[in-house]
């Protein structure tokens, strides 16, 4: 799937992803010359300074590698907040708002708008931000851009609430970069990919895998009632129960929301997906070389969503509903957007094609999911337009 040319990199961007390589091989060689490919992932992506959301560049939006749902304009951060509005209705009280990984800042400012609009503003909206870079970025456009008021509710956080709170905990494309394990079934065994450094370069190989992988690839056949085909590769996020649990832990009352591209369990392991779903971003260009420029380029997988329900349960949270990006924001005030009469041809014009790539089925509409968590609160009513909970 990688391109048939990718841009070069500036030579400071070279420069930069030369040291972060040197950082991934000293912790191979300090291992005895092999990492898990979840460990090359976390360092490429989340080592400080210099992994990929840990630096500098510019990540979302038309300069930097790819687009989110709320870098295309307000309207997916408006239909969130609605829907955080009918949460915080169910609450009777004080209520906070917590993003988790804020981006370029767009999901903030917008949502705030619109909830300060809906008269229902949070005690706190809150910005789990692990990347000092990009704290600093959303810092400056929401300083810049919201009324002082406004920017007042803000407030960054190092780690996951500490204190028990009750709101809405969101997280748009969050999951799809945790770091994965990826797995091979050869020859009746279980093999986990690692990495190793060989004639200068990162190198793919298998090794026998540790008792837990092999459990939870077992567990997966058992689920989609037959065994993978022999040469059949694909990733499994170990981590995500205790992940979840964390993230999860303080939250009283209210709902997790998490928005990402992914598929139930049967769709993601689907026998013709033999190399798993895998996918990295370097300015906007997809491709399937994780090795590529590190610290340069993005690494994801798609998300087994099947898996988030179960960790759910495990969490002690319940599921309010699963469905596509298109449904959720068609039930969660999509529709009353698109009667706005007071806006110019040019502006309707701009509205109309954020709604085409947010919804239609080749862009965001399907390929996206909603799926949320609930804790002390009926949220169903969010998903009333096409919920597939039943799929899971």
């Amino acid at each position: 799937m990688i391109p048939l040319s990718l841009p070069d990199p500036s030579d400071e961007a070279r420069r930069h992803s030369d040291v972060l390589t040197a950082h991934i091989l000293k912790d191979i060689q300090d291992a005895g010359g092999t990492i898990p490919f979840s460990r090359f992932m976390e360092l490429a992506l989340y080592a400080p300074g210099l992994g990929y959301y840990s630096a500098g560049s510019t990540k979302f939006g038309p300069a930097g590698d790819f687009v989110t749902a709320p870098e295309l304009g307000p309207l997916f951060a408006r239909c969130m907040a609605q829907a955080g509005v009918r949460v915080a209705s169910k609450l009777n009280e004080a209520w906070d708002w917590v993003e988790l990984g804020g981006g370029s800042g767009a999901m903030a400012e917008h949502a705030l708008r619109h909830l300060h609009e809906l008269g229902r503003l949070p005690d706190r909206y809150l910005i789990l931000e692990p990347s000092a870079d990009l704290r600093a970025r959303q810092q400056e456009r929401l300083k810049a851009r919201l009324p002082a008021d406004l920017f007042a509710r803000l407030g960054w956080l190092d780690g996951v609430p500490e204190h028990p709170w009750r709101g809405v905990l969101f997280a748009n494309e969050v999951l799809d970069a945790l770091p994965i394990t990826r797995f091979q079934v050869r020859d009746g065994q279980v093999w986990e990919e690692c990495v190793r450094w060989n004639e200068n370069r990162f190198e793919r190989f298998e090794r026998p895998a540790i008792d837990m992988l092999t459990r939870a690839v077992r567990a997966i056949e058992k689920a989609r009632n037959a065994a993978f085909p022999a040469g059949y590769r694909s990733e499994v996020l170990l981590q995500l129960p205790w992940w979840l649990k964390a993230v999860t832990a303080s939250l009283e009352r209210g709902l997790a929301l998490f928005v990402d591209y992914g598929y139930n369990r049967r769709e993601y392991y689907l026998a013709d997906r033999r190399d798993g779903t895998l996918i990295c971003h370097y300015r906007h260009r997809a491709h399937n070389q994780p090795f590529h420029w590190p610290g340069l380029t993005d690494i994801s997988s798609f998300v087994d969503f099947s898996h988030v329900a179960e960790s759910a349960h495990l969490a002690g949270l319940d599921l309010a509903g699963y469905c596509s990006q298109a449904n959720f924001l068609l039930a969660n005030g999509l529709e009353q957007e698109l009667t706005n009469s007071s806006l110019d041809e040019r502006a309707t014009r701009v509205r109309n094609e954020e709604v085409r790539k947010l919804t239609l089925p080749g862009e965001m509409g399907e390929r996206f999911k909603v799926m949320g968590l609930q804790r002390g609160v009926d949220a169903s009513s969010l998903f009333a337009f096409g919920d597939m909970s039943a799929r899971l």
